[in-house]
């Protein structure tokens, strides 16, 4: 029973870390929605990367998080 509370509490975290990234990568979207046109063109450019990486590691987040949920299923 150790294995499956281990795996509830890294599921439990992976909620906060994947709710605090969403957070940023929507922050992060909205800011290039209103200031595409009069930012810095380098400043756009890092946003889209930021925006870009946060995505990916979002969707990395996603796949372990069902992963896990899935290893819970079969230890219950």
């Amino acid at each position: 029973m150790a294995s499956a509370d281990g795996t509830k509490e890294e599921l439990g975290w992976l909620k906060v870390v994947f709710a605090v990234s969403a957070a940023i990568d929507a922050s992060v979207l909205a800011w290039l929605a209103q200031r595409y046109n009069t930012a810095d063109l380098a400043l756009v450019f890092v946003a889209l990367m930021v925006a870009a990486a946060l995505s990916i590691y979002i969707v990395k987040m996603n796949t372990l998080a069902y992963r896990r949920i899935e290893e819970l299923k079969e230890l219950g």
